[in-house]
This record gives structure tokens, sequence and C-alpha cells, in this order.
């Protein structure tokens, strides 16, 4: 069973901001190529008066100890937003993991034992997305949780111990690209969501026009 509370903020770099100290760092993961929207930052397209990503700081910033920004490319581009911009260590855009592994290292120089990702394109995602990981994590020997909606798991969402970040570099390292095939071999559990409007994502101008029907 995996003891709380998650994060000691040692460096005051990430905390702030009406954050949680008592609980874990979060990484929005922003780090994708956007092909689907003809590439650039999708997290920037705007839902009704605010961008896609605002709306996802403005849910998941107050239940993190800090929060960062994985995003690949110039950090600059960023800087309005006051945030750590985190870029992957491992080259050639490898994936959702390879932002989580960075998200890790980050967390690790900021004294957090976890770290909750969440995905940057995702403007309706749980207000009780980290109370919930952290529930399920009490029952996993590792500490290590996602999210599941009745469609299926999503992996992008998830609670992720920072001791396993070597583990997870090398397996990386070794060309592993699929989220569940790692979390399962470290015995994740999984916390349940009633809805997949939740985890609704904007990946094409069409979902877009969703998103923006669901305000």
């Amino acid at each position: 069973m995996t003891a709380f509370p998650l994060a000691s903020n040692t460096s005051g770099e990430a905390a702030g901001r009406g954050q949680r100290p008592d609980a874990p760092y979060g990484v929005i993961l922003a780090g994708g190529q956007a092909t689907r929207m003809g590439g650039g930052d999708k997290s920037r397209l705007l839902l009704d008066d605010r961008s896609i990503l605002s709306h996802v700081i403005d849910r998941f910033e107050p239940q993190c100890g800090g929060l960062a920004l994985n995003a690949n490319g110039y950090a600059t581009r960023f800087a309005d937003l006051g945030l750590p911009v985190i870029a992957d260590s491992i080259p050639d855009f490898a994936g959702p993991l390879s932002g989580v592994l960075a998200g890790l290292d980050w967390a690790a120089t900021q004294g957090a034992t976890h770290i909750v990702t969440a995905a940057a394109d995702t403007p309706f995602m749980p207000c009780d997305l980290v109370p919930q990981l952290m529930l399920a994590a009490e029952r996993s020997a590792t500490g290590l949780a996602l999210a599941a909606s009745p469609s299926g798991r999503q992996p992008t969402f998830g609670l992720w111990p920072t001791a396993l970040r070597d583990d997870l570099r090398a397996a990386l390292d070794d060309g592993l690209r699929k989220v569940v095939l790692w979390t399962q071999k470290h015995g994740a559990t999984t916390a349940e969501f009633p809805d997949d409007a939740s985890f609704f994502n904007v990946n094409t101008p069409d979902d877009l026009a969703t998103a923006r029907s669901m305000l």
C-alpha cells in the first residue's frame, strides 16, 4: 500500500497560484505533434473566450501541489502561462510515456514522490482527478494508477511514482511506446470515472466544434 502525502516542495519553483502543497505535482502533456489539426499547438485553440489549455489549467491546477507543462520546441511560446515548461528527453516524439518521464525527472528535482498527468487537449477533465487517482493508488504496491471511463482506460491520465523513472527510461530506450504495457507490468490500479465526456479530447476541427457545443 502506498503512503501519502506525495509532494514536498523544496525549491518553490512550481508552487503557488492556489495549488495544494499536500498534493502531488501535476504535469500537462502537450508534447504531441497535433497532425490531425494540421500541426501547431492545438491546446491554444479557443474554446469560448479562452484556450483549451486554459480550461485544463483551471480544472487541474487547484488539485495539484505544483504544475508544469510538457511541451517540445520553443518553451518561450508558453511564457504567458507562468508555468515551468519541460521537454521530452527521449527524441523523435516517443509518445505520452516520454512526456511522463520528463515530468517524473522534473518532479524528482522538486522533491516529489509522484506526479499526476493530464492531456492538454481535454478541456472538461475531471475536477476530482487527483483525489480519485490517489485513492486508487492506495491499492497498488507501486503507487501507480490510471484513470478509466465507461469507454475504457484513459492512459494519459495517471498517477506515476518518481521511483520508477529509471525503469521507464530503460523501457523507452528499448523501444516501448504503449502506456498500458508498462503500467500493467508495474501493477497499476484503476480509478473509475462515471462518464466519457470528462475525457473528451480535441483532435480535429470537428472535435473542436463538438467541444464548443458542450459548453
